[in-house]
């Protein structure tokens, strides 16, 4: 009476195995060996294409200094100021000149005007008159020139003003309120940009470095807490030189968002150094048990747990793998949970 009963439980378990072994089957990762880029983390700092130094242009003390470091200026601002006492004495030296000849001027132009009325009239000769004429443009002559002479001390007062040369961040202010300075001597030093990173790397490495290779670039600051994951953002190498220094090679990369770093400042940057082949499978088919890592693999008969060594997490095909450095081989099938 109970036998049907019995064996519709049996249909039963047996689609449920069937279902099981389905799932299973369909959960299995085959191990293969896969290339991978091996990167190396090295330190990147920022530097800037151009570094341009505000000079001065008279020799003079500082009077006002309108910039410090840090600051952003821009192309023709006025960041400094020189003064030249001479030049003051220098002004009104040429204005007391400017007025002595004005007056020497004036005589001239009566004695010409007088000259002239007096040739018409038949008094005077007209050597007198070619006299009072050379006179008068002479001291015209003079009036000019003087006026000329003031205009290059006062050009040379308003060059007191130190300019800006171009727009961008001052880096560094080397001089006081009240410094003595030189025609030529730097002011202020400023940093236009663009700015990029330069690497310095060791000797063994400049085979496998490529100009267009596509870097890794860290966020800002270098301390890490364990276990934190470093934030990152592309970068490409630019520039590989060709000259090698004290065993080092250098590089420059080029990456977006680094224009409010501190000009030398570091920050870690991960570049590809070569290629190798290995091993790996899904983060999800590995656990840990007492601090032991096992991933269950399939037999042919069962399935039994194997304890594995792990390497670096890396992306393939946009899906994470992480690599195995001992306890499986090519082939393996590793089931996933």
């Amino acid at each position: 009476m109970f036998r049907p009963v019995f064996h519709l439980s049996g249909v039963v378990l047996l689609a449920m195995a069937a279902f099981a072994g389905q799932h299973a089957s369909a959960s299995e990762f085959v191990v293969k060996p896969v290339t991978i880029t091996e990167m190396k983390a090295v330190f990147g700092q920022v530097e800037s294409h151009i570094v341009v130094p505000a000079r001065a242009r008279i020799g003079g003390s500082v009077q006002e200094i309108h910039i410090s470091e840090g600051d952003q200026v821009r192309e023709g601002q006025t960041i400094a100021l020189i003064v030249d006492e001479k030049l003051a004495l220098q002004l009104s030296a040429a204005d007391a000149k400017i007025e002595a000849l004005n007056s020497q001027l004036a005589n001239a132009r009566i004695e010409l005007e007088r000259s002239q009325q007096l040739r018409e009239t038949g008094t005077a000769s007209q050597a007198r008159l070619d006299q009072a004429r050379m006179q008068f443009e002479v001291a015209t002559n003079q009036v000019a020139a003087a006026r000329a002479e003031k205009a290059v001390i006062e050009q040379n007062a308003r060059e007191g003003e130190v300019l800006a040369p171009a727009a961008g961040r001052v880096l560094t202010v080397p001089v006081t309120l009240g410094s003595v300075v030189l025609p030529g001597e730097e002011i202020a030093r400023v940093a236009p940009g663009p700015y990029y990173l330069r690497l310095s790397l060791p000797e063994r490495h400049a085979a496998e470095i490529v100009q267009g290779s596509q870097v890794m670039v860290g966020e800002r600051g270098l301390v890490r807490l364990p276990g934190e994951v470093m934030p990152a953002r592309p970068g490409r190498i630019v520039k590989v030189y060709p000259e090698i220094t004290n065993g080092r090679v250098l590089a420059d990369v080029e990456v977006a968002g680094i224009g409010d770093y501190f000009v030398k400042e570091r920050t870690l940057v991960s570049i590809p150094v070569g290629k190798r082949t290995v091993l790996s499978v899904p983060p999800e088919a590995v656990r840990t048990v007492h601090g032991v890592d096992y991933v269950k693999v399939a037999t042919a008969d069962d399935e039994m747990d194997v304890a594995v060594i792990l390497g670096e997490i890396f992306d393939q095909d946009g899906m994470k793998r992480v690599e195995i450095l001992s306890g499986l081989g090519d082939g393996d099938r590793v089931l996933l949970p």
